[in-house]
């Protein structure tokens, strides 16, 4: 076990859904639900269940793509989606 890589992990990934759709969405959903619990372990389900899915697809891309073009092809998306988001055609 890489604890580095898996307390790494927790932590961005904690960081990074604080406060964001699908946090807004459970809190939403809960507020309405008369069964928190049901609420909780749906999001839970569905959070690992993206992030296997995320897991299984980036092994394998990496077997088929060079890291490198990777990390290149994730950045020029999340730039091309940001200006989409600043002028307002997404």
């Amino acid at each position: 076990m890489d604890w580095r890589a898996l307390f790494s992990t927790f932590g961005l990934i904690f960081l990074a859904e604080l406060g964001d759709k699908t946090q807004l969405t459970t809190m939403t959903l809960a507020a309405q639900s008369k069964s928190p619990w049901s609420i909780f372990l749906g999001s839970a389900a569905a959070l690992v269940l993206t992030s296997l899915l995320g897991v299984v697809f980036g092994s394998a891309l990496t077997r088929l793509i060079p890291k490198e073009y990777l990390h290149t092809g994730a950045g020029l998306a999340f730039i091309v989606l940001g200006l989409l988001l600043v002028f307002r055609k997404l």
